[in-house]
């Protein structure tokens, strides 16, 4: 059984303790999660797996329990301990019996001030934590008795960090308004030159925090950001979706960017995404899908 993001929402809301973070360390991390697959393994005692589709960010992931595999874009990696993962591929995680994964969804990792780390190096693969993250940390963690105190444990450690580095933080403060905004007013078509104009920096400078922020370059983050937007809307609305609200010139141009998210090589694979396909094409059947897109 494969649950896909945006369309097994039941499965990533139940079956997944949430920890969505508030306040200044909101500029950091987007939440805490752990999984709770406890009830699933007599339904699936073969095991099963977890779609998501390209995101913005980086996730750590701490294991809890037994191996697991995780694929990012076409290539598995067999995880017995803690990984980094970023999040601007396709990834799938196959589960089994006794795995339990406990993960922190960074919008930007903290570490940019402690180490010089290129992230736009960090694609296509999940990278082991150790580098990142203190070993005696990630040993807390894990003898840390429960979902809830493990999140009031790394709470309590991140708040210190952002203390210690409070005088840096303009550059991750300029990039995550500017994310933000972006989802608020729907508009993520915006030039770095017109962005850095409105933070009265360069463009030059504006697209170095982007890329020591989140690995990728303004235009990317935010054309990453639209088409999660617009996916979800399609899915949960679909009768007032238009891409015109997002900036889509036409439904061509808003299809040849969903096709690209969905890293639609099926010639070779038969990806989850396929069944999104079906779905957005079921739910517009009014609109014509031209021909050299399909």
């Amino acid at each position: 059984m494969r649950h896909i993001e945006f369309i097994h929402t039941d499965h990533f809301e139940n079956n997944y303790y949430r920890h969505h973070v508030q306040g200044k360390l909101s500029l950091f991390i987007d939440f805490f999660w752990q999984t709770k697959f406890e009830k699933l393994w007599r339904q699936y005692p073969e095991g099963f797996s977890d779609v998501l589709f390209p995101n913005l960010g980086y996730t750590y992931l701490i294991n809890l329990g037994t191996p697991f595999v995780m694929q990012v874009e076409d290539i598995k990696f067999n995880m017995k301990t803690d990984g980094f993962l970023p999040r601007p591929g396709h990834i799938e995680c196959f589960h089994q019996p006794g795995n339990v994964l406990f993960g922190i969804k960074f919008k930007v990792s903290p570490v940019i001030f402690e180490k010089k780390i290129d992230f736009a190096d960090y694609r296509g693969s999940i990278f082991p934590l150790s580098y990142l993250a203190e070993p005696g940390l990630l040993n807390k963690i894990r003898k840390t008795a429960s979902f809830e105190k493990r999140v009031q444990l790394l709470m309590k450690y991140y708040e210190q960090k952002l203390d210690k580095y409070e005088g840096s933080l303009q550059p991750v403060s300029i990039v995550t308004s500017l994310l933000d905004n972006a989802i608020k007013t729907n508009n993520y078509n915006k030039t770095v030159e017109e962005l850095a104009m409105q933070n009265q920096i360069s463009a030059r400078t504006l697209q170095r925090y982007f890329r020591a922020c989140t690995g990728v370059n303004s235009k990317k983050a935010l054309q990453v950001l639209r088409i999660r937007k617009a996916v979800a809307t399609i899915l949960l609305s679909p009768e007032s979706f238009d891409y015109m609200d997002y900036g889509y010139y036409d439904f061509s141009h808003f299809y040849k960017h969903l096709k690209q998210f969905l890293h639609n090589d099926t010639l070779k694979h038969i990806k989850p995404h396929l069944q999104l396909l079906q779905t957005l094409r079921k739910k517009r059947k009014p609109v014509r899908i031209p021909a050299r897109l399909t």
